[in-house]
């Protein structure tokens, strides 16, 4: 498993009943998650002087519950600086797991030893995006929500990153990437973290299971003579690893060579030395 244990300002202290207490800079957060099955004590004294609690709803979704918490913060991993606000279905903004791929790709673009452009696809509130943007990369960083684009840019300039050469783009990401084929266009490296399900600015349906393998083969027709990387993360419970390790192997490895590695993602957590896994990611690199 691939860890994300880089954090400072963020931790997952304890879980137990199907929910995590995590401390997101100085503010205390229960969340639900569907990977805690297991029914522990909860003794951490957070557990009862939580900041926030998203009660999840037995016709779906929830509602957030607030005890003292600020309406937005931030956070900083390394360089970089993300504002926090929860808002639907649990989240706050940020996937802290990330930080797993982002080191990794980020250690790529630094030592290329020539400028990379990358594309960044699914790119929400902009991790990715901004961590390879400070790594040196271009980067185009394209979702179809205008709030999670508006977003982003707000991290951009809360990390000083405003005038680094990120292109911002509100579209749906297979017809951004369609346009980029008629118009020769190449990119470097390719990032995306697809949802599950999902509606483009104009209605467009995205059913991961459906689309996520005819959308790898339409993106390698906008890798660049000699792309660096390729990075596919899923949240998505059938695409497990070795899913993602064979298609990735199977359209791009015969034609760029390099090599495929695919595994879990977690992050660590604080009060018992448990890894807590949180989807899966396939990585392809050159040789």
């Amino acid at each position: 498993m691939w860890l994300a244990d880089g954090w400072k300002d963020y931790e997952v202290i304890d879980t137990s009943k199907g929910e995590k207490l995590e401390r997101w800079g100085k503010y205390l957060l229960v969340r639900p998650d569907p990977q805690v099955l297991w029914d522990t004590p909860r003794k951490h004294k957070g557990w009862k002087n939580m900041n926030g609690h998203y009660h999840r709803s037995s016709k779906g979704g929830g509602e957030w519950e607030f005890f003292d918490l600020p309406k937005q913060w931030t956070i900083n991993y390394k360089s970089l600086t993300f504002n926090l606000q929860p808002f639907s279905f649990k989240h706050t903004g940020v996937f802290p797991e990330q930080a797993a791929n982002w080191d990794w790709f980020s250690n790529k673009i630094r030592n290329a030893g020539r400028p990379i452009k990358v594309l960044n696809l699914f790119a929400y509130t902009g991790g990715a995006t901004l961590s390879a943007a400070a790594a040196g990369a271009s980067v185009t960083h394209v979702d179809a929500s205008k709030g999670m684009v508006t977003w982003a840019k707000e991290n951009a300039k809360s990390s000083g990153l405003s005038e680094a050469p990120i292109r911002y783009i509100v579209d749906d990401c297979v017809k951004f990437v369609e346009r980029e084929i008629r118009r020769g266009n190449t990119y470097d490296a390719i990032i995306m973290d697809p949802p599950s399900y999902g509606r483009g600015p104009k209605g467009e349906i995205w059913k991961i299971e459906e689309a996520i393998y005819p959308f790898v083969q339409l993106c390698t027709k906008v890798l660049s003579d000699n792309p660096l990387f390729f990075l596919i993360n899923s949240y998505t419970t059938g695409l497990q690893p070795a899913v993602l390790a064979y298609m990735m192997g199977t359209e791009l490895v015969p034609r760029y060579g390099g090599v495929v590695n695919a595994d879990e993602i977690g992050l660590p957590v604080t009060s018992n030395g448990l890894t807590l896994p949180c989807g899966a990611s396939g990585r392809w690199e050159s040789k």
